[in-house]
């Protein structure tokens, strides 16, 4: 199971005090359900990683005939997300990435009695700043995380071994992506703000600079067909069988449709009525977003707050505008 809007149905309304909340939750795993028990304070982080996912993915692919719009039936995905595929190489590196974010904010934040800010960094500070402050604590957050996220995984029940194999690769490549993320953040002391003095910690960029870097690979993401190597069952490229897998790259089984059509087997909704750019040239263009049916035009009037004035004091006063646009849909 990824972590994914099957957490976010039951869990959201949750005050995960108890034990038996635990059950509350579709589709875990016997070792997720034992780490839940064992974690309670944990579950808030989990829950909010999964909301954080779900809208993490749906932004990153809002301009793509493939949206992430079935993340929604999660944990029950359908084929897009169950068989192999790029989309599926995708999502699970997200949420294995987010999750671990989550928790790792959670612990710089005090929300968990379990954990606190990062150690200091073991390099030297420079003569301008020192290391201070409150550092997202990656090592508890990917501690944990990979513990929940790769359970699944690790349950022959989750699916074939290749399929298993394949997500706990791309779990792995989520949370180097998580920590390619960690950056080093500074804050200024000095008289009049002249920094002088800088207070510095390591701390992660936002989750749509990960996804970002994670859409990056899924469009240069690696098929693969699984090998027996020695007493170890592999991944290696279907193309290219001489050059073992990266550490840093997706992987996938099975080619994706190409998403133009509804077909329900193939877990494809189609692009019928999805907006489009007409004058754009990238996947979000009437030509691609439509796959040559065309599209309709249709105008739009937007009710806006406009020729706003600030007034000593205190208020603002604005006018209402009407505006007019054209907007595309594909047939």
């Amino acid at each position: 199971m990824c972590i994914c809007s099957g957490l976010t149905a039951n869990g959201s309304s949750v005050g995960w005090n108890q034990t038996h909340h635990c059950k509350l939750l579709d589709g875990l795993v016997p070792d997720q359900l034992q780490l839940c028990k064992r974690n309670l304070e944990l579950m808030h982080s989990i829950v909010h990683a999964a909301k954080l996912t779900k809208s993490a993915c749906q932004g990153a692919f809002s301009d793509m005939r493939w949206n992430c719009s079935s993340i929604e039936s999660a944990p029950h995905f359908t084929p897009d997300l169950a068989k192999g595929t790029r989309e599926a190489a995708f999502v699970f590196s997200l949420a294995a990435a987010v999750v671990s974010h989550a928790i790792a904010r959670a612990c710089a934040s005090g929300d968990l009695p379990s954990c606190s800010c990062a150690a200091a960094p073991a390099e030297q500070a420079a003569p301008d700043f020192r290391w201070g402050g409150c550092g997202d604590n990656v090592r508890y957050g990917l501690q944990m995380g990979s513990a929940f996220s790769d359970a699944p995984m690790r349950n022959r029940r989750s699916g074939p071994q290749a399929f298993r194999l394949m997500q706990l690769h791309n779990n792995a490549v989520g949370r180097q992506a998580l920590m390619d993320a960690l950056e080093m953040k500074c804050k200024c002391h000095g008289v009049s703000g002249s920094c002088s003095v800088k207070t510095c910690w390591k701390g992660l960029q936002d989750i749509n600079s990960i996804s970002a870097d994670l859409k990056s690979k899924y469009l240069s993401a690696t098929k693969v067909i699984p090998r027996q190597i020695g007493t170890r069952r592999q991944l290696v490229p279907r193309e290219m069988e001489v050059r073992p897998v990266g550490e840093n790259e997706l992987v996938y089984l099975v080619s994706s449709p190409d998403y133009c059509s509804q077909n329900a087997k193939q877990g494809s909704l189609g692009t019928t009525d999805r907006q489009c750019n007409k004058t754009a040239t990238g996947s979000e263009s009437c030509g691609l977003m439509c796959c040559g049916r065309g599209y309709n035009a249709y105008t739009e009037v937007l009710v806006e707050r406009c020729q706003c004035k600030y007034h000593w004091c205190c208020y603002v006063s604005c006018k209402t505008c009407h505006r007019t646009v054209e907007r595309y849909v594909c047939k």
